[in-house]
């Protein structure tokens, strides 16, 4: 029993030897305590660190590159440099949860997951931590912390990152109020989009979108924008606003979606051809043409980004048939500005095509 015991003290005081690993070694930056040559450990006391990030939310573009200011400082203002690490987490919806980004220690760093080779830090001045996204995602936009580590003291402040898109309704072929939680999710990406958020579409209703068809939204709520109250709609006598159904059953509860599209990486144009052609044909045109049928984020996204107008109507990658109208005309639909749509008809019925092609 005493051998044992023995052996359960010898491991232990081992084991408190041992620092910290997470893929960096942080035994020697406790600058918080320094030895005084006798053993014993000073603290110093009074020295608080301070993170700075811009209070107002950033904005950029998919495909493009963006930069999350972050500094730091100490007050009182120290004499001398002290190590640091710096951890830059994304954190998830609720504010709570965090998914790590990018961990740094002196030129040592590492970048985690799908921001692997596509985040940096810059720090062209002392005490600067800011870190670059490039080729942006339209998974990226969201709240990112920066968190400053010197010895015990951790300090850290937050960067809202918003992507500028649009915002648009979703119905599948097969009709309205047909997807549940997970199929409006994968509809949305599989036209190169991603489902919207809350504020997403509220963005999208201030600046006029009017849907009376109930959506999913990324945080597994059911909502609807309603610029102009009427009956149908939740009541003429009603205000304007983003009607809610709250969250609903993932699995069991069926609706459209809201998706979200951002800038483009490509180029998007109605592909000039002799004669109109079948879903089947228009596929095969846009591949000869050395391009893909264009996806309905696609659509959405060069109409709301280069103006694309264009008054005839055209097949999508989803079965679909819709036109781009930036400048309303007599003949072309409704007075407003947007993307027209002619559902989804029967595939050997003719129209033009809609191709994109990367840049």
């Amino acid at each position: 029993m005493l051998a044992e015991l023995s052996m359960i003290l010898l491991v232990a005081s081992v084991c408190r030897g041992l620092p910290f690993y997470n893929g960096f070694y942080y035994e020697h930056i406790l600058n918080n305590k320094t030895n005084n040559g006798n053993g014993e450990v000073i603290h110093f006391n009074g020295v608080r660190l301070v993170v700075n990030t811009p209070d107002d939310s950033l904005f950029g573009y998919r495909g493009g590159n963006v930069t999350l200011p972050c500094t730091f400082h100490y007050e009182p203002k120290l004499n001398s440099t002290r190590r640091f690490r710096v951890k830059w987490s994304k954190l998830h919806n609720d504010n709570t949860k965090e998914r790590d980004v990018l961990v740094a220690i002196g030129l040592r760093h590492r970048s985690f997951g799908e921001y692997k080779g596509r985040v940096h830090l810059i720090q062209n001045q002392p005490n600067e931590v800011s870190m670059v996204i490039t080729d942006l995602r339209l998974e990226d936009y969201g709240k990112y912390k920066c968190e400053v580590i010197d010895g015990l003291e951790d300090e850290s402040g937050i960067v809202e990152l918003e992507l500028r898109g649009v915002v648009y309704p979703y119905q599948p072929p097969h009709g309205r109020y047909q997807l549940n939680f997970h199929d409006a999710k994968k509809a949305c990406e599989d036209q190169d989009a991603m489902m919207a958020s809350f504020e997403q579409l509220f963005k999208a209703w201030e600046e006029g979108l009017d849907w009376c068809n109930a959506g999913w939204l990324m945080d597994g709520t059911v909502q609807y924008p309603v610029t102009l109250p009427r009956e149908p709609c939740g009541g003429k006598d009603t205000a304007p606003g983003v009607r809610s159904y709250g969250e609903r059953h993932k699995h069991l509860h069926r609706f459209d979606a809201f998706c979200f599209s951002s800038a483009l990486k490509g180029k998007v144009y109605y592909l000039e051809y002799p004669e109109r052609m079948t879903f089947a044909e228009a596929k095969a045109a846009c591949q000869d043409d050395g391009a893909q049928i264009a996806k309905v984020g696609q659509l959405f996204a060069a109409w709301k980004f280069i103006d694309l107008d264009r008054c005839d109507a055209g097949w999508l990658d989803d079965g679909s048939v819709r036109y781009p109208i930036a400048s309303p005309r007599p003949n072309c639909g409704p007075p407003e500005p947007g993307v027209r749509s002619f559902g989804f008809p029967a595939r050997y019925m003719k129209f033009g095509v809609y191709c994109y092609k990367m840049s």
